[in-house]
């Protein structure tokens, strides 16, 4: 009775914050947080902070991963590139919503991780990897939705490349940890619209792979 009862504070704390698109907030009450936050800060699995997980990385807050996945406008039959897998939390609330989803992050041990919870809650639609994803996945490109969980200082190119004409992507920008926008780029047929949507606060979006 317990956990129902901080899941419904759960769920209206997205709605206090924004997140108010009815798709969106059923995947977060079909997909618990709990499979994802492990060890000391279980206990604050309900509440909208960020926590730390492995590989000095974090699950986002969760009205931030809300606002985020409504930003998106996620159809049924589209294919979402997430990049930035972290504990998967995020690529799971896709999973509800699109037709295919491929998940990139640069650390080896959260992709198994992640991996792990996928098969667990049977999300057969999701795929994970070990790669830069600040290149994108240039063998499943194009995209429909792109979805970036770090932070880079400007949008990267292989991104805008791998988005279909029509496509949205959603990510933060800005210089170093202090000052940093989500946005979305939306391409035209004849380049790329942007709009802001409010400050944020993520990790960097770094190249390379990481050593765990």
């Amino acid at each position: 009775m317990k956990n129902a009862t901080r899941k419904m504070q759960f769920l209206f704390a997205l709605r206090s914050k924004g997140v108010t698109d009815a798709r969106v907030l059923l995947a977060m009450e079909t997909i618990d947080r709990g499979h994802f936050v492990k060890g000391l800060f279980e206990n604050r699995t309900y509440e909208d902070m960020p926590l730390p997980i492995a590989c000095g990385q974090t699950i986002s807050q969760p009205s931030v991963v809300g606002l985020m996945t409504q930003a998106l406008k996620v159809q049924p039959r589209d294919k979402v590139l997430e990049v930035g897998t972290g504990s998967g939390y995020q690529a799971a609330i896709l999973s509800q919503l699109a037709r295919r989803v491929y998940t990139v992050d640069r650390f080896s041990r959260l992709v198994r991780e992640a991996s792990a919870v996928f098969r667990k809650l049977d999300l057969t639609n999701v795929t994970a990897f070990t790669a830069d994803g600040s290149h994108g996945l240039p063998d499943q490109a194009p995209f429909d939705r792109i979805i970036v969980t770090a932070a880079a200082e400007d949008t990267p190119g292989p991104l805008l490349a791998q988005l279909k004409i029509g496509g949205i992507m959603v990510l933060p920008v800005g210089q170093g940890q202090m000052v940093q926008n989500l946005i979305t780029v939306t391409r035209t047929e004849t380049g790329y619209d942007y709009d802001e949507i409010r400050p944020v606060r993520f990790v960097p979006l770094l190249e390379g792979l990481g050593k765990e």
